[in-house]
């Protein structure tokens, strides 16, 4: 988890709570303004962070929260960083656990919601441009510091989301570990008609997969469905 993040392991928690899951988090320095070189200057670390994880213990999966981190750094730099720690886990981050869940749910048009800056929101267009999706809508608060994210008030984070164009589009991805939306996931699928990702959703939902637990779980959206 980034070291400013506010919202991950309750988001996971909140899910998890009644599971016979172990959940251990190690926390990785992060580096502002978020720019494309601070974030991949934090993904140097992630081999260190990783090891530190009760180490020479085996780990059934890792999770790298950071969903521009790892857009900016690559998913398979990012796994071989893990793996050289923890070389019998499987490896999930945001990004390409969102891809997944995307494909899961057949979804063709999206729309995508950031709290990044231009540039940083920019990338997280292309990446998903890049996989086959047609972005039919795209907005941004233009936030440049991982601390400000998590800072963003809940009720307020909802009245953007619901007044966003999504006329065109079969669902709505609304990115970054830190924003505070796993809570709000089901609320605004019922407003909004469409299905709803997130970047904790998304990454919790493949972690679940990879350790064979994603079952009965209520309340976070259709992807659980």
């Amino acid at each position: 988890a980034l070291a400013s993040d506010f919202m991950i392991e309750r988001d996971f928690i909140n899910v998890i709570k009644d599971r016979e899951i172990d959940f251990f988090v190690n926390r990785i320095e992060c580096y502002n303004p978020l720019t494309k070189e601070n974030l991949i200057k934090m993904s140097n670390k992630v081999t260190e962070v990783t090891k530190d994880i009760l180490p020479e213990q085996d780990i059934d999966c890792v999770v790298y929260g950071c969903t521009s981190g790892t857009i900016a750094a690559g998913y398979n730099s990012i796994k071989q960083k893990v793996k050289a720690a923890k070389p019998m886990a499987e490896v999930t981050t945001p990004s390409t656990a969102a891809i997944k869940a995307l494909k899961k749910l057949n979804i063709k048009k999206l729309s995508i919601f950031t709290p990044y800056s231009k540039k940083v929101n920019d990338d997280v267009v292309d990446y998903f441009k890049s996989s086959g999706f047609e972005i039919t809508s795209n907005s941004y608060f233009d936030i440049h510091s991982d601390m400000e994210i998590g800072k963003v008030d809940q009720n307020y984070l909802f009245d953007v989301l619901i007044n966003l164009d999504v006329s065109e589009a079969d669902a709505l991805f609304v990115s970054c570990t830190a924003l505070p939306v796993l809570p709000l996931i089901q609320k605004l699928e019922d407003k909004l008609g469409i299905p709803v990702l997130s970047s904790n959703q998304a990454l919790i939902w493949e972690s679940l997969e990879n350790i064979g637990e994603n079952k009965s779980v209520k309340g976070f959206g259709r992807l659980f469905d």
